[in-house]
């Protein structure tokens, strides 16, 4: 079983610091050259959890768009010379480097100034050696899916530890702060809201998963690692960190024996991949299946209209899915 790594205070102050610092001075009227034209703070940002921070933080005084469509698998993304363009355009940059690595190489040739990377904002860890990763292993050794290379094999998906989108949250804030100081002590207080909630919902997930029957879940692609720890939990994953690879033969037959040991009553899929593997896995072992959505994008089939809600759909169908003791 993982267990839970507390944070501590420095590391918090650290994410703040470097927070501020990830951004370039720029000017009070943030918005003026190759920023939006309406006076806001132009900020693109790579897909949801980072397009969500920022509208949370920003609000009014921000216009945010999107690299990542609703309803487009992250992983995959392709961006054009004109989304490139555009970014470039903007006063800010948000995303997570090695999540996506059309984006990576998208923000290096935009030559835009302002650039926010969260995975400086809080500690990114290696999710896989203690067997919640053999899907990636196989795959790749295989040569199937697609080749994702996460920047020293660290998991990139931190939004789903709400302590730790919480230390990005406040990165965020910072960097907005420095870019329109204008609005800084608005940024400032719509940051502290945030972390409000966010702190609520972490413990939601606390106490709502501490006494469950088993601790071990099988899900889509490994993207869970980091809730998992959070709330002593263990990932199994169909996949590795690319939702749209296939699990080797010997990956499936290792899943459907741990089923029965570990007492698991259901495989998650998710929203925006496949779910023919998580489906062919459960009809062989005669468990049920649910969604436990990843938050790489809201859809009409998420169920939730934003992070909060269906980060609480995801605890209530981990609840269900676990077993009370």
């Amino acid at each position: 079983m993982n267990v839970r790594r507390l944070i501590p205070t420095a590391a918090l102050a650290g994410a703040v610091a470097l927070g501020a610092t990830a951004l370039t001075a720029c000017s009070g009227a943030a918005a003026g050259a190759g920023g939006s034209k309406d006076g806001k703070v132009g900020v693109t940002a790579s897909f949801y959890p980072m397009a969500f921070l920022a509208e949370q933080i920003g609000k009014d005084h921000v216009k945010v768009d999107s690299l990542t469509k609703p309803g487009v698998e992250p992983h995959d993304l392709e961006i054009t010379p004109k989304q490139t363009a555009q970014l470039g355009e903007s006063d800010v940059a948000l995303y997570i480097k090695s999540l996506q690595p059309a984006v990576d190489k998208a923000v290096a040739q935009s030559g835009v100034k302002n650039v926010v990377d969260a995975a400086t904002l809080t500690e990114l860890e290696v999710h896989g050696s203690a067997g919640h990763d053999h899907g990636a292993e196989e795959a790749h050794a295989e040569g199937e899916g697609h080749d994702h290379d996460h920047e020293g094999g660290k998991d990139p998906h931190v939004w789903l530890d709400p302590v730790k989108y919480a230390e990005i949250a406040k990165g965020v804030g910072a960097a907005l702060e420095k870019a329109d100081p204008d609005h800084a002590a608005d940024y400032k207080k719509n940051t502290d809201e945030l972390v409000g909630k966010l702190t609520a919902l972490d413990t939601e997930f606390k106490d709502g998963l501490q006494n469950t029957a088993s601790k071990t879940f099988i899900t889509t692609h490994s993207a869970f690692g980091y809730l998992a720890e959070r709330y002593g939990l263990d990932q199994e994953a169909i996949a590795g960190v690319d939702p749209e690879s296939e699990p080797s033969p010997a990956r499936m037959k290792e899943l459907q024996g741990l089923a029965k040991q570990e007492n698991v009553s259901t495989v998650f899929f998710e929203t925006l991949a496949s779910d023919k593997t998580a489906r062919t896995l459960a009809a062989d072992t005669g468990l049920k299946t649910d969604v436990l959505d990843p938050l790489e994008g809201i859809t009409d089939k998420s169920q939730g209209a934003d992070y909060f809600e269906v980060m609480r759909s995801n605890l209530k169908n981990l609840q269900k899915a676990l077993g009370a003791k």
